[in-house]
């Protein structure tokens, strides 16, 4: 069964939003990377926390419970944690669709520190095509399996997607283990 899952992808992809409905729907614990990178702040968003400590905090979360899904992106400082994975999933959302989910979440939290041209805009967006690059890098080390969800996506949708990969997976996994279990249950006459 698949119980230890990781959700990446660049900033306003819906890392996050993804990751609480397949937690709820799999029973799985929910953990953000972005509640250990950061520092608490207000606003949010403005201290990084020491790897270290993030990694020490995030590796007693996830020993506390038996099964867990992690989102946001925690490429370096996460590297630890890929041996647990049984899946990974990577969500690509066009920037002008990030672009207008961040105006339309962040401006009324942030005010106009998030719009067009201001620090917290050019934090999120200006590296978009080299948060990309990383991503791809960082998923070529993984040996579990990978779920790609690439676009414009409904939730709904991609959680259909995300069952089926997690079907396939089971499946293969059942699947070997019967054919392992006929091997040592073969006794000749």
């Amino acid at each position: 069964m698949i119980q230890h899952i990781h959700i990446l992808g660049p900033s306003r992809s819906g890392t996050t939003t993804l990751g609480k409905k397949i937690s709820n729907k799999y029973n799985l614990h929910h953990f953000d990377s972005d509640n250990y990178f950061w520092l608490p702040t207000d606003p949010p968003y403005r201290k990084i926390r020491p790897r270290e400590k993030r990694q020490e905090l995030l590796y007693n979360d996830i020993n506390d419970v038996g099964s867990w899904i992690i989102s946001g992106s925690f490429c370096g400082w996460g590297d630890i944690f890929i041996q647990y994975f049984d899946l990974v999933i990577y969500l690509w959302v066009p920037l002008k669709i990030r672009i207008e989910r961040l105006k339309k979440r962040e401006l009324k939290e942030f005010g106009n520190d998030i719009l067009p041209g201001d620090v917290m805009y050019k934090k999120y967006y200006d590296t978009d095509m080299k948060n990309k690059k990383t991503h791809e890098i960082w998923m070529s080390k993984l040996e579990c399996p990978i779920l790609r969800i690439e676009g414009d996506y409904q939730l709904e949708e991609s959680v259909k997607l995300v069952d089926k990969k997690i079907n396939e997976i089971e499946e293969q996994v059942k699947i070997k283990s019967d054919t392992n279990s006929k091997i040592y249950d073969y006794a000749p006459t």
